[in-house]
């Protein structure tokens, strides 16, 4: 460098070394989603198409997986550092002795839509009784919403069938074929169904206060949740990452669905970019401003899941250690 050269060209210089010293000894960090064309996973997606994450010097991949309840399997086995998908997982991980923990929220709702076909007769949960519901896959966040609705509904889970189905062309295939007469899915999915004519909503979960009014109180849906044991062993990169889909949550929040969608590539935007958009519209209010979790929504995911599965009992799970909001205010 030049002798002559001023302090904030020497800070400079030093910048954008320690910056290249970083993203050439950056471990790769692996992120599983349970469907990378999934709106609810829109935050880490476009982080990564915008270089969020290698502006902090990160190297990310982001793998994607039919169901959420996959990222939960190949985060336990240690196959990947972190697992996009429901926060509701890191409850019933705890349950079992794994201690996984939620370090940004993504979604303030539960951003999903039971549907129900158009010509099946269903018109309430209530009269889910002999019929076929679709979900995600046993033990997903759609399976565990499913069986809560229908059992507020008073329906017991004896008296309908549940169906796995991994994917969103087999969800729309399902409907399209008369396999199903409801089921649980989220945008652009809905948006596709709904413009085909083929289905009709019947719980909407997409808002934070339809998910309210709904399930009875806060709920949280999509979160990026790591193991605690790398959280704390790496606490520097988790800031980082955090950082990172911070401001793709900003990005949603101050751009239209016109420019979020020409962030995005072709292949996420299942080859109709009206339909994305219009899914767009519909998904906007469901992110999370912040990244941080709101105060009531633990304690009331966790009565959800309890309801649902017997093997989850609330005094045995320690709510603190399944959320943290500190790389969220540390990332600001």
């Amino acid at each position: 460098m030049p002798l002559h050269a001023g302090p904030f060209a020497r800070a400079l210089v030093c910048a954008v070394a320690l910056y290249a010293a970083q993203a050439a000894h950056a471990q790769p960090i692996r992120l599983m989603t349970g469907g990378a064309a999934k709106l609810i996973y829109l935050p880490v997606m476009l982080a990564a198409q915008l270089g969020y994450f290698r502006d902090e010097g990160l190297d990310v991949r982001v793998v994607s997986s039919p169901a959420g309840i996959d990222s939960s399997t190949e985060l336990v086995a240690g196959a990947v550092q972190g697992a996009v998908g429901y926060y509701d997982h890191t409850i019933g991980l705890q349950s079992r002795g794994m201690d996984v923990q939620s370090v940004i929220v993504l979604g303030q709702s539960a951003g999903l839509i039971e549907l129900a076909r158009s010509t099946g007769g269903m018109h309430t949960m209530a009269d889910a009784r002999g019929r076929k519901l679709g979900v995600t896959g046993f033990g997903s966040s759609t399976y565990v919403l499913t069986s809560y609705l229908a059992t507020r509904a008073g329906v017991p889970a004896d008296a309908y069938t549940v169906t796995p189905l991994a994917t969103e062309n087999a969800f729309e295939q399902a409907f399209a074929s008369g396999e199903v007469d409801a089921g649980m899915t989220e945008e652009p999915t809905v948006t596709r169904l709904l413009s085909r004519g083929i289905a009709r909503p019947l719980v909407d979960l997409r808002s934070a206060s339809d998910t309210r009014a709904q399930l009875g109180g806060a709920y949280v849906g999509a979160c990026i949740y790591m193991r605690r044991e790398w959280i704390d062993a790496h606490p520097d990169e988790t800031t980082r990452l955090v950082r990172a889909v911070r401001q793709a949550l900003r990005f949603i929040g101050t751009h239209s669905e016109q420019e979020i969608e020409a962030a995005m590539p072709d292949a996420l935007k299942g080859g109709d970019a009206a339909i994305y958009r219009q899914a767009l519209a519909g998904m906007k209010a469901s992110f999370s401003p912040t990244g941080r979790m709101p105060a009531d929504a633990p304690s009331a995911v966790l009565a959800i899941v309890a309801e649902v599965d017997a093997d989850v009992s609330p005094r045995h799970v320690d709510l603190t250690r399944t959320w943290t909001d500190r790389f969220v205010d540390a990332a600001q």
